[in-house]
């Protein structure tokens, strides 16, 4: 019923409009149509509609989605909002309450239809076309547009200062100064000296005049990186700065003026730290005028291709050897991994494989490092283990349970089926992954049928 109402609103919007009551049926009208918004359930019949969101965005018309549910929360609409919502409806709602996100989300798309596309996006190393990055860019180029204070979340090698070089790039500062601070490193005696400069005599050691960071910053960009680290006293004095513009070097008597733009990055939660008192909070509004939140690589792993092959391009370019070649498996293997560490562990993973590699033109999933493909192995097998119906399915009373015998060979089957196929074969290598003896896996193998033993 409530499916009809919202079908008549829309069309008496002069809007087409098609509805599912399933979320399987859904899904695919909406992966396979070409819509401009999608009202989306969360507890429908045959699953949750949060998790299939990410997939209706990916899909080619890239339809805003707009969740309506009646078992609202706030953690699963702080979620919706970061999987790329575009509002979130709590039912029952007004006629008016739920044609207002949806006029907002016509009139956004058509003005989005109508911007002029040529201008190309400055974004060196930021590799990638997913729906998830494609969001990042377009907020890159809405900051790059206006001088506003930038905060850039999301976890270590997300890639954080790369976007933030992108904004500089592509906005009116570009031909100023880039001026980084990892505030991880700043020494707490001589933060000071370091952001404010310092005259010459101003303490032991100032032998000469000092010209600080902020100042370097002087019609360009400063980029702050873990700001969450910054010293407590230095957060108020910097606060001063942001407000004015102006500071004081340490020992001098004048105040001087830099025309800076603020960006600052970070992998904490300053909302957390806030609470705990580890962080002012009105510094925390003036960072965040404008956030940017980075995906991780798990939740855009339609780019790890492009990001491989740009990478290994570079590096085989760096290190003077022919580029290299890959086999299907390698991409694979790569895919396959949630990549904890983000675009920065991927990165000297193909740095490693192709020193292992050495003049061979192919990379395999061997040349991988060991504790990097142990790690995927262990992985594969844990999300078999919850996909096996021999594992993870309820059994019911209508329903058989298999033996405890046929359960451990299944498994073991399955084990060793993944390993051989890890190690390419290798059987030195399946002994030092597995733990078993030579003599031990060699029986394994032959009882189940799965290797010739041919190495």
């Amino acid at each position: 019923m409530l499916c009809e109402v919202l079908s008549s609103l829309i069309k008496e919007m002069g809007h087409n409009a098609i509805y599912s009551l399933t979320l399987k049926n859904g899904l695919r009208e909406a992966t396979s149509g070409i819509f401009d918004v999608v009202f989306l359930d969360v507890r429908m019949p045959d699953g949750n509609g949060l998790e299939v969101l990410p997939e209706i965005r990916k899909a080619p018309s890239e339809p805003e989605v707009i969740i309506f549910t009646g078992s609202g929360d706030p953690d699963g609409a702080e979620l919706a909002i970061k999987k790329g919502a575009w509002s979130y409806l709590e039912k029952p709602s007004s006629i008016e309450k739920m044609r207002l996100p949806l006029v907002r989300a016509l009139q956004y798309r058509e003005e989005r239809q109508g911007e002029t596309l040529n201008v190309v996006l400055k974004r060196e190393a930021i590799v990638g076309n997913s729906p998830l990055l494609k969001s990042c860019l377009d907020l890159v180029a809405q900051a790059a547009n206006t001088d506003a204070n930038v905060l850039i979340t999301g976890e270590t090698g997300t890639g954080k200062e790369l976007f933030a070089r992108a904004i500089h790039e592509n906005s009116s500062r570009a031909e100023g100064n880039f001026v980084v601070v990892d505030c991880t490193a700043l020494p707490e005696s001589l933060v000071e000296s370091v952001l404010f400069g310092h005259k010459k005599g101003a303490f032991t050691g100032a032998d000469k005049t000092h010209e600080g960071l902020i100042k370097q910053a002087h019609h360009g960009t400063l980029f702050l990186d873990e700001i969450g680290e910054l010293p407590s006293p230095m957060q108020k004095a910097f606060l001063r700065v942001l407000q004015e513009h102006c500071f004081r070097p340490v020992g001098g008597r004048e105040e001087r003026r830099s025309d800076f733009r603020l960006i600052s990055a970070t992998n904490r939660d300053l909302d957390s730290m806030t609470k705990r008192g580890e962080f002012r909070e009105d510094l925390m509004f003036r960072l965040r005028s404008f956030t940017i939140e980075l995906p991780p690589l798990r939740e855009r792993k339609d780019d790890i291709k492009a990001i491989v092959i740009y990478h290994v391009s570079r590096l085989c370019e760096r290190y003077q050897t022919e580029t290299k070649g890959f086999s299907p498996e390698f991409f694979d293997s790569l895919t396959s991994y949630d990549w904890p560490g983000n675009v920065r562990e991927i990165v000297n993973a193909l740095e490693a494989s192709i020193a292992l590699a050495g003049n061979e033109p192919i990379l395999y999933s061997k040349h991988l490092p060991l504790h990097l493909r142990v790690n995927m192995v262990r992985s594969s097998l844990a999300r078999d283990r919850e996909g096996n119906p021999l594992q993870a399915e309820k059994f019911n009373c209508f329903e058989s349970i298999p033996s405890w015998r046929d359960y451990r060979e299944a498994m073991d089957r399955k084990y060793l089926q993944d390993l051989i196929s890890a190690v390419q074969g290798d059987i030195k290598e399946a002994i030092e992954i597995s733990g078993l003896s030579k003599s031990r896996i060699y029986a394994l193998f032959n009882k189940h049928k799965i290797f010739d033993m041919r190495r």
